[in-house]
């Protein structure tokens, strides 16, 4: 059984988690390259290998957490996170900073959501679909909070000393991962009242499977290279589309309010909506995000809706994730299964920063955002499909 505590725990350690790795680079990134005097594609490089060791580790990552629980992966994933951004304060050297930037993709892997969910769904089965949801709410905030958080210790004392601190809110999380529960979930044993339905893509069908599996990849593959390169680019996207640093800053941090407010409607009032269902609605709302940032330069509104509907829809989406593996494939390899099909997002996410870059440098801010819109799009289509292929309109009661 998922207890409150374990819920508010991840909570708070994915808040603090988020915001110290993977938001790191957007905050600190070009303090870095002007204090070490280093090209901004080689500070942002750092951010694409640890995306690369993310994807490499996730399979061993899911059948770690299937195997032994959250508690130890998740523990030893904040010690890493720890020692990768004190690493990566006392970098001189490209290498060293490098090294740091490896350590940190793999601490990301074994702290972030995904082995978050898969230490949900270990304790409890199917009946993680509402907790994986929840543990989101405060994970949502990690960019409106640590960007801020971020740029203040910058500003007053310093790139390195704020990266001491990152790594003090590393070693905080050390006990709420201790706090998960070692049990597993066990399944009830099925009776004629009571038979428990085989998921519409369980190993039993492989064709269905297949499917199943490859729309899931793609969407969230698409899904995570648009993530990371807002997460690395907003900011300097906003900037370059004519707002000023201090308005592009806050503006971005509507981003984390949009993606909490959404993740807690969906909490509130997305009890019975069919994590399918939630997947089509979320990934409807990302190219309206985008088409509208195309104005943000014209309109301040535009920038706020652009920030605020991207928010929501990735927050949506990020729930979806971890949701709809439960409902699709068998539950108890759960870890194992997402983890081998993740891999692609990450390596595609791994090169997000740099395209970007590519893209803001050769096609400005709007070609950025109409090639944004264009693979929003795709994730929408995808959804579709996977919408009508395996939803059946019964399945809303069975949540």
């Amino acid at each position: 059984m998922i207890t409150r505590q374990t819920i508010l725990f991840l909570g708070i350690s994915q808040l603090i988690c988020w915001g110290i790795s993977f938001y790191l680079i957007a905050a600190f990134g070009d303090y870095i390259s002007q204090d070490l005097g280093w090209e901004s594609s080689t500070v942002y490089g750092g951010f694409s290998a640890a995306l690369i060791i993310m994807a490499i580790t996730s399979p061993l990552t899911g059948r770690l957490i299937d195997q032994y629980g959250g508690r130890i992966v998740m523990t030893v994933g904040s010690v890493l996170l720890a020692f990768s951004c004190t690493g990566i304060a006392l970098s001189q050297t490209i290498p060293n900073y490098y090294v740091s930037w490896v350590l940190l993709g793999f601490a990301m892997r074994l702290t972030l959501y995904d082995a978050a969910f898969a230490s949900l769904a270990r304790i409890g089965g199917a009946a993680a679909k509402r907790p994986i949801s929840q543990i989101t709410l405060l994970g949502g905030l990690a960019s409106t909070l640590f960007w801020p958080i971020g740029f203040f210790l910058a500003e007053t004392f310093g790139w390195r000393a704020a990266l001491l601190v990152y790594a003090g809110f590393a070693l905080s999380t050390v006990p709420l991962h201790l706090s998960i529960p070692k049990n597993r979930f066990e399944e009830q044993q099925p009776d004629a009242e009571n038979p428990i339905p085989h998921p519409p893509a369980s190993a039993g069908n492989a064709r269905e499977r297949m499917i199943a599996a490859s729309l899931y990849t793609l969407i969230f593959t698409v899904l995570n290279f648009l993530n990371a390169g807002m997460s690395t680019h907003m900011i300097s996207l906003l900037a370059g589309l004519g707002l000023t640093a201090a308005a592009s800053v806050w503006i971005s941090t509507l981003r984390g309010i949009g993606q909490s407010l959404a993740r807690l409607c969906e909490v509130v009032f997305g009890r019975r909506l069919h994590p399918i269902t939630l997947t089509v609605a979320a990934s409807a709302v990302l190219p309206v995000g985008f088409a509208i940032g195309l104005f943000s330069g014209q309109f301040l509104t535009a920038a706020f809706f652009f920030a605020f509907l991207f928010g929501a829809g990735n927050g949506l989406m990020t729930i979806t994730r971890g949701t709809l593996p439960l409902v699709l494939f068998d539950h108890k390899t759960y870890g194992s299964l997402v983890g081998k099909l993740l891999v692609p997002g990450f390596l595609l996410s791994a090169v997000a920063p740099l395209a970007y870059t590519f893209l803001i440098e050769h096609f400005g801010e709007n070609g950025a955002l109409n090639f944004s819109v264009l693979l929003a799009f795709l994730v929408f289509c995808a959804s579709v499909i996977l919408r009508f292929r395996f939803f059946k309109v019964n399945e809303d009661r069975d949540l």
